[in-house]
């Protein structure tokens, strides 16, 4: 059957059919749909984990009962499950584990542009890239079988425009596939030096086996064209040099980006007047081929920043471009920020007019940062304010009392609260305040465990921030309401002056939750309003200037009063004042 699939969609799709049996996962654009697809499949137990290492020791924990799992993330989460991989990669596997994540060129949603190929290359595990949907189901499917016939965990790679773009997907059935029996194995399953350093000889007879296969694996494919240019490109990149040349070149499109094939490329070179190499990010394929004694075109010619497309392809040969869709007139740019009503608002306005330095965390508060609000000082990974922080006061005893750290409740259980131990433990003077929204809201409103529900919506277990934070040495511990600024300004003063660490929680519900109710839309009375601009300050995107009056936007505003309290003349009403 013939379906318009998004690239996470067929990925789950592909995992689906492939026999999977578990999954765990944290959520990160943009590889978040892939988990959320293959939750909606109740013959597949699925979970949110609170962060990506624990996701992929949870599908080693399957895969070493026998049964075939999988774990998705994105880029920057690969980081976090880079300490299980390194090891998963000695040990093998029993049932299958193919580990998706997805690279984020152009930083569309990301801190960094980070190629993780050089993560298949260093922990020496296969890695498989698909161009488009049809292949993302292709290779998710087939990766299982790659998986145990070589005994090795597999990755996955997808960027963003594969993921989030369609094409159409011929799917089949599920494939049912008995659970392998789990058989205890202490010299290939428990790395101690000893175990480990004969596994490291398994590891790298491995790659070599994986290398000769690369030959002649379906993944890599050559399709003849012209005899004067060739060029080896792979995922995203192969759709580009497909719409800008067609077939008047000759192409070796790399499926399989490592272990990398030899006398493929070698022959395919020989084939062809001048190489090339194409690819996004790293010249990954690129330093291959010089290694092999070829002298390809690639990054001097082919930028290693950001997303390619047809017209850079294109520029790059000195081509014209094909024509594309464009708007008419110039469409105003938006750039990003926190929602009309956004929890986070009221708690950034205090801090900015207390001028305070925050140092930020990853999620919808790093947005904090833009103005007018520019209260964030610094945003590095998921949970370094908390530990950054306490380095902070300790390098500048100076700044206490003047800094803070803001961090959400999701990024606060994926790895806020070790930082916060380290607080406790080591005795810094820090104030933390963690910005509780009762849900994963950058990504897409995934649960947690901080929000009492499951990955299916059914009802689960739910952290206690208070008591958490209370149990691992913090006895200053409050909660306040963001939209009370008044309370956030006490509260805010009062944990600043304390002589020992504190946390604030700031708790109030994503506004765009279904469950939340919010007020009628609030009004301004312009006879009242003295265009102070003070209410600008908020930066909510439901309130602007026009004639020289402020003006509430009605199909924005669910009436949360955070401006109405600062108005210092009572213009900004409710409905029916």
């Amino acid at each position: 059957m013939k379906k318009l699939l998004i690239g996470n969609e067929a990925v789950s799709r592909g995992l689906y059919e492939g026999g999977l049996g578990f999954v765990s996962s944290y959520p990160g654009t943009p590889s978040t749909e892939i988990t959320e697809f293959l939750a909606k499949y109740d013959d597949i137990k699925s979970e949110w984990a609170p962060n990506e290492k624990v996701a992929l020791e949870a599908a080693f924990g399957a895969s070493l009962a026998g049964v075939r799992s999988a774990c998705a993330m994105k880029h920057v989460g690969l980081n976090v499950a880079a300490d299980p991989l390194f090891t998963l990669s000695y040990t093998g596997v029993n049932g299958g584990i193919v580990i998706c994540v997805a690279d984020d060129p152009a930083n569309h949603s990301s801190q960094n542009e980070q190629d993780s190929r050089h993560y298949a290359i260093a922990a020496k595990v296969p890695m498989l890239e698909p161009s488009d949907s049809a292949e993302a189901y292709a290779f998710s499917k087939a990766a299982f079988t790659l998986s145990e016939t070589f005994d090795t965990p597999v990755l996955l790679r997808m960027c963003t425009r594969v993921s989030h773009s369609q094409s159409v997907v011929d799917i089949g059935e599920r494939e049912e596939i008995a659970k392998k029996p789990y058989v205890k194995n202490v010299a290939k399953y428990v790395m101690m030096p000893a175990n480990a350093t004969k596994r490291h000889v398994v590891v790298e007879e491995r790659i070599k086996a994986l290398t000769e296969y690369a030959e002649t694996c379906s993944f890599n494919k050559i399709e003849r064209g012209g005899t004067d240019i060739g060029i080896i490109t792979s995922g995203t990149s192969y759709e580009y040099v497909k719409e800008v040349f067609g077939d008047t070149v000759s192409v070796l499109k790399i499926g399989m980006p490592y272990p990398l094939p030899e006398k493929l490329i070698k022959d395919f070179a020989a084939s062809v007047k001048q190489l090339y190499v194409i690819e996004e990010l790293d010249g990954v394929i690129e330093a291959h081929c010089r290694a092999l004694g070829l002298s390809p075109v690639g990054k001097e010619k082919f930028t290693p920043l950001g997303e390619y497309s047809q017209k850079t392809v294109a520029e790059a040969f000195s081509l014209p471009a094909k024509k594309t869709v464009s708007a008419d007139t110039p469409i105003p740019a938006r750039p990003p920020m926190m929602c009309a009503g956004c929890p986070h608002r009221g708690i950034y306005y205090v801090l900015a007019k207390n001028k305070i330095t925050v140092l930020g965390d990853i999620g919808c508060y790093t947005l904090g940062a833009q103005p007018p609000l520019s209260a964030v000082d610094s945003t590095l990974c998921m949970g370094a304010s908390v530990s950054g922080i306490h380095g902070f006061l300790r390098a500048d005893t100076e700044m206490k009392g003047k800094t803070v750290a803001v961090i959400g409740d999701s990024t606060f259980i994926h790895s806020g609260v070790t930082g916060l131990i380290n607080v406790a433990y080591n005795a810094s003077d820090a104030t933390v305040i963690i910005l509780d929204n009762s849900i994963t809201g950058m990504t897409g409103h995934q649960q947690n465990p901080s929000t009492g529900y499951n990955i299916k919506g059914d009802p689960a277990s739910k952290v206690d921030l208070e008591a958490l934070c209370r149990s691992v040495g913090i006895r200053r511990v409050r909660v306040v309401d963001p939209y009370d600024l008044a309370a956030c300004d006490k509260a805010l003063k009062e944990e600043l002056a304390a002589n020992e660490p504190s946390v604030i929680i700031s708790r109030r519900p994503c506004v765009l939750l279904k469950n939340v109710k919010t007020n009628p839309p609030l009004n301004v009375n312009p006879e009242k309003c003295r265009s102070c601009k003070r209410c600008m300050g908020l930066g909510c995107p439901a309130i602007s200037m026009k004639h020289g009056k402020a003006k509430i936007d009605r199909s924005l505003c669910v009436g949360c009063e955070v401006c109405a309290g600062l108005c210092p003349f009572s213009a900004i009403e409710k409905e029916g004042d």
